[in-house]
């Protein structure tokens, strides 16, 4: 009898909590989240912040990955190996458990702030990519693959919208390794609804015609705000 009355209390108390999900981003606290911490330092030890972007805590996590390799935050892989476009994975570090209520749409870019090297980047930054109306999935702790086949796009990527389409990295000769950033960005009035962004004139400068014009320029043209990045290193095998 106890055990039947203890039952029901535990399975109010989850129905409870599945109804009550979250409405909106909470914003992300100082040491709420291990991850998002390992994250925003890393982002300054390569120099990303504030070179590419302004300081930032992220509240989004995004993995990267290929056939066989992952962008790891800092890990250097050969250019031959992310040709084709990647699967993406984004994860919303601000919900404490499985379940999330956000409608928000989200946008995923790539940018090379080291063209056509770290030392003279005189066409700084290159956009590689920009895919916009991202949502987070309710299955798998906001779990999203952007990169579908055509039966996936049919289901669950059809209002995916490539804003820039996909430019594998192809760092030149002789010019050291390359960072090839990831970040994700939101609408900063919090919308759920469609996203409706501009597309750079040109890839170099993002087209903003101005060195080191880039992602930070365009987000902000667009009411865009980071809330997570990943990144990796590359090169051409040809140094000498």
């Amino acid at each position: 009898m106890f055990l039947q009355i203890g039952f029901f209390l535990q399975l109010i108390h989850l129905l409870g909590a599945a109804i009550a999900l979250p409405t909106e981003q909470i914003p992300l606290q100082d040491g709420s989240s291990k991850d998002v911490q390992i994250i925003r330092a890393e982002l300054k030890k390569a120099e990303i912040i504030p070179t590419v972007i302004d300081d930032f805590l992220p509240s989004i996590t995004i993995s990267v990955s290929w056939s066989k390799k992952e962008a790891k935050l800092g890990n250097t892989l050969k250019t031959k190996h992310v040709q084709d476009q990647p699967t993406i994975s984004i994860y919303d570090e601000t919900s404490p458990d499985a379940f999330t209520n956000s409608n928000m749409t989200y946008v995923v870019t790539l940018t090379d702030p080291d063209a056509p090297s770290r030392e003279d980047p005189k066409w700084s930054e290159m956009c590689h990519w920009i895919a916009s109306n991202i949502t987070l999935s309710q299955k798998m702790y906001s779990i999203l693959p952007i990169s579908f086949s055509t039966e996936q796009e049919k289901e669950i990527g059809k209002d995916i919208d490539e804003i820039m389409e996909w430019k594998p990295p192809g760092p030149p000769p002789k010019t050291g390794k390359h960072r090839y950033v990831f970040l994700v960005f939101a609408p900063k009035n919090g919308t759920t609804e469609t996203l409706h962004l501009t597309k750079p004139k040109d890839r170099q400068h993002w087209g903003t015609g101005e060195e080191r014009g880039g992602v930070r320029d365009w987000a902000e043209e667009n009411e865009l705000v980071p809330v997570g990045a990943n990144f990796m290193y590359s090169q051409n095998k040809k140094q000498s």
